[in-house]
């Protein structure tokens, strides 16, 4: 059998590895149109604040590597621009050379994650105005960083990567105004539980600019940006991070007439099976289902990447039984001194889902109060 997977990090890579753990003569190939088969995208921003120092550390795997240990012929700079599902093969173009080849496949796993969503707003183009993907993305940014000493930035975005992008520039001694939509950061919680966010944000002296969002990115004085907000705010800047959100790269499924779900991603069935039972799809570019309502979603998460990969692999490798039982949504992330986690549905989705609830908030310590260390904690269950 011969499997090819386009994209690597934690979906793709998961997939290639588990299918020559289950079967050890098949041939794989992974292309990736990046210059790095797998790293940890969630360590990006730690680099950019030098909490973590070597770069290396962020790569998880290298294409020697999984040569050598696996067998695997993992192919970075090798993008697949189309999908010929009659002839199960794809074209591939190869970004160093500039040449076309054509590969055939008896299965196909698509991988290709999702890419940052940049408004079509003035001034998104500007020099100083960055997005936060991959390694390159986080290359250019540490060397803004590193080579202009900004004195101001402003990051778009209250989401995972928006705060962990704040609180590493904070950290490298630039002054961080947080514009969001939503009249809180981080989505997946419930607005008191963020206010405590905000307060420690505040504390920590990033400006937050909430319920407001990016109207235009002008250019200022000696060299500075202007970036005026929808509430008519102009905030003056040197660094600008747009960290939106993310939109699946559909265009090869899209082209392949492969069905589309919900926000755009690839619909699936338990096995991780494309509307073309020869085609897989795992990772942020796959409509999973949420074990709370049993509907379908999308969850550009790692974790769940990793999973979707390896029940791929075993329905490939002939195990029928593998499937993915679906998302809790399930996540953690550090702000500055506090980590704040959050599992299954928050109020506003029970209230859409017309779920009935109770709730009830406590604050207890993390531990028993008599052992030494115990921290405050703040807890909300529904």
């Amino acid at each position: 059998m011969k499997t090819i997977v386009i994209g690597g990090v934690a979906g793709g890579a998961s997939t290639a590895a588990r299918l020559r753990r289950m079967d050890e003569k098949a041939e794989i190939i992974i292309l990736e149109r990046g210059p790095y088969i797998s790293f940890a995208n969630c360590g990006l921003p730690y680099f950019i604040g030098e909490v973590i120092s070597e770069r290396d550390k962020l790569l998880v795997v290298t294409p020697e590597m999984l040569r050598e240990m696996m067998n695997i012929d993992s192919r970075v700079l090798n993008e697949v621009i189309a999908i010929d599902r009659k002839k199960k093969s794809v074209t591939v173009r190869n970004l160093e050379t500039g040449e076309t080849y054509e590969e055939t496949y008896d299965k196909l796993v698509l991988s290709p994650g999702a890419g940052p969503i940049v408004p079509p707003l003035p001034g998104v183009d500007l020099p100083g105005v960055f997005t936060l993907r991959n390694l390159p993305d986080m290359d250019k940014i540490k060397a803004f960083v590193d080579e202009k000493k900004p004195a101001r930035a402003v990051v778009v975005g209250g989401g995972f990567i928006g705060l962990e992008i704040a609180e590493n520039l904070v950290d490298r001694g630039v002054e961080v105004t947080l514009i969001e939509m939503l009249d809180q950061v981080m989505a997946p919680i419930d607005y008191e539980m963020a206010a405590l966010v905000h307060q420690h944000l505040t504390f920590k002296r990033i400006r937050l600019a909430l319920g407001d969002g990016l109207k235009s990115i002008g250019t200022g004085k000696a060299g500075w940006m202007e970036v005026e907000l929808s509430s008519g705010r102009k905030v003056d800047t040197e660094l600008v991070i747009l960290s939106i959100g993310v939109r699946p790269e559909n265009k090869l499924a899209k082209d392949a007439g492969l069905e589309l779900g919900i926000r755009g991603t690839v619909v699936t069935n338990e096995h991780m099976q494309t509307s073309d039972p020869d085609i897989y799809a795992v990772g942020d570019v796959a409509q999973v289902t949420s074990r709370l309502t049993d509907t379908a979603t999308a969850l550009a998460l790692a974790g769940p990447a990793s999973r979707e990969g390896r029940v791929a692999a075993d329905h490939m490798a002939g195990n029928k039984k593998a499937k993915f039982p679906g998302v809790i949504g399930t996540s953690v992330v550090k702000v500055f001194d506090l980590t704040v986690a959050s599992v299954g549905m928050n109020a506003k989705a029970l209230q859409q889902a017309e779920i009935p609830f109770q709730n009830v908030i406590i604050h207890a310590s993390n531990h028993a109060g008599y052992y030494p260390g115990a921290s405050p904690m703040a807890f909300k269950l529904l």
